[in-house]
């Protein structure tokens, strides 16, 4: 089936777009016009004319299902939003720009936690925003948009649409607190507090240290109450040198035709970060992403399915020229229930790596950044029909391992790598130690390679890949057929990705 390029997932009845004049936003509740230049806090705010013009004025509100929140288009407001409110499905609450021109921008006073918070809310749009939290000094858990939910309950269909975050300077120190461009934040004393159906899509985040977005959520499997329906979809992230989008404590989470690019090398050494991967998660689908230049001191893949995870699905997406390599799956040996589960059932399938594992910067270990790493105790992988193009290395000492599978106190068991596709220019290396139970079946072996495994449906040529090398040799050109673009962040950028029917098409022809 042909990806679209418009969302498939129809938001209509839940997101409003922006107003352009006095028009009635909503058949119920009461729109409130905020105008930094030309309002005035005597006013009512009840209408363009009549707007208000500071933030700290809608502290005096107490908003209802229904009621909208109204910024003019081109105003820069200083100072901190914040939402503590309940809409319904049928009237949601919505905060949203009016008028034309740039989107409204709320910018943080100094030595601010966040711009915006939304805390302990239910059926809640902000959307068409421009977010900064810029401060004198770095601030270590510093973020644009926080979403709380603290005994409180299930807060209910969330939706963060079409902001655009930039110049949040938190620290880049991850066991300091970090930062972020977006946060969100469930935990509990007395009330078990999770998220449904949040989702955060079409938004623009650049510049925010250390991470773009990232979860903070009870983690412990013997008092684990995941969020559910989470949807990531249509973000651009850029200029971010640490973790892109990394879900916590989250069943189902779908992430999807979000692109990472552009990423600083500004972390300090032993910092480790990735593109998009999750934590303390079930059944999560990463697909249709792209991720590209990575430059992490460690770490540094395009994905990853982390530790305390079962069933993470890795489909569809595109990876480039990332120091770590495309994925890393992993599990801490050391950590055992009720902390880690493990990593358990992991599927990684129709991907397409150009030219990743590129890391010349040592690391603690050395030199390293094979494409695929497999380290500790992961059970139960399934790595399939994916692309590995391997580019040349750009110095001599770096990585030439195509997949290491190495200890985290412990080695991985069951891991099952069939009918890929490895490209190499140089000489490459499967290095499995003392890992167990490695099947090798149908791959295709494409170059040299030292302790090639025991693959008896294996092949080491390919006439239909040697064609595609005909119209480029690195891979970008050769490749291009089987990815397509899709535009994302509300009109920001283009994604990407691997083209579903293309990959499975190519595959098809290769048996």
């Amino acid at each position: 089936m042909k990806i679209k390029v418009f969302v498939l997932f129809v938001l209509a009845s839940v997101i409003l777009t922006s107003v352009s004049c006095d028009d009635k936003l909503n058949r119920e509740g009461t729109n409130y016009y905020l105008d930094a230049v030309n309002g005035n806090d005597s006013n009512n705010g009840l209408s363009a004319k009549k707007a208000w013009k500071s933030l700290d004025r809608l502290r005096e509100v107490q908003l209802q299902a229904g009621d909208s929140i109204l910024l003019q288009r081109g105003a820069v407001f200083t100072g901190i939003l914040e939402i503590n409110a309940q809409g319904r499905a049928d009237a949601r609450i919505v905060i949203d720009a009016y008028g034309t021109g740039k989107k409204p921008c709320i910018t943080a006073p100094d030595s601010s936690m966040y711009a915006v918070c939304i805390s302990n809310s239910g059926y809640i749009t902000l959307q068409n925003i421009e977010v900064v939290n810029t401060g004198k000094e770095r601030l270590a858990g510093r973020t644009g948009v926080k979403v709380h939910c603290e005994d409180y309950g299930v807060s209910r269909h969330i939706i963060l649409n079409a902001l655009d975050i930039h110049d949040v300077n938190g620290s880049y120190i991850k066991n300091a607190g970090g930062g972020s461009g977006i946060l969100i934040v469930n935990r509990w004393r007395d009330v078990v507090s999770t998220f449904d159906s949040l989702t955060v899509e079409n938004c623009v985040i650049r510049r925010c240290e250390r991470n773009a977005m990232i979860w903070s959520a009870p983690y412990n499997r013997d008092d684990w109450h995941p969020s559910t329906h989470t949807v990531v979809r249509k973000n651009l992230i850029e200029e971010v040198p640490g973790d892109g989008i990394v879900p916590i404590g989250c069943e189902g989470a779908l992430v999807e035709y979000n692109l990472m690019r552009n990423c600083p090398a500004t972390l300090p050494d032993g910092q480790a970060a990735a593109g998009f991967w999750p934590w303390s998660c079930d059944n999560t689908i990463l697909q249709f992403n792209e991720v590209s230049d990575h430059k992490a001191p460690w770490d540094a893949q395009g994905f990853d399915s982390d530790y305390n995870c079962t069933h993470t699905t890795i489909q569809y997406n595109y990876s480039h020229d990332n120091d770590g390599g495309f994925v890393l799956i992993c599990n801490a040996g050391g950590s055992t229930p009720p902390r880690n589960i493990g990593n358990i059932g992991t599927v990684v399938q129709y991907n397409v790596s150009i030219n990743d594992a590129v890391r010349t910067r040592l690391t603690s270990r050395g030199v390293f950044s094979p494409t695929i790493h497999i380290g500790g105790p992961c059970l139960d992988t399934r790595i399939n029909n994916n692309i590995l193009h391997v580019g040349i290395k750009p110095e001599a000492h770096v990585d030439r391992k195509m997949i290491i599978s190495d200890s985290w106190s412990g080695f991985a068991n069951n891991t099952n790598i069939k009918d890929n596709l490895f490209y190499t220019p140089e000489i490459s290396e499967f290095y499995l130690t003392e890992s167990t139970n490695n099947t090798f079946d149908g791959n295709y072996y494409l170059g040299a390679f030292k302790n090639k495994p025991n693959d008896r449906n294996g092949k080491n040529e390919s006439a239909i890949y040697q064609s595609l090398l005909e119209k480029g040799s690195t891979g970008f050109e050769a490749l291009a057929s089987l990815l397509e673009k899709v535009e994302i962040g509300d009109g920001a950028a283009y994604v990407t990705t691997v083209n579903k029917k293309a990959i499975e098409n190519f595959f098809t022809q290769l048996k």
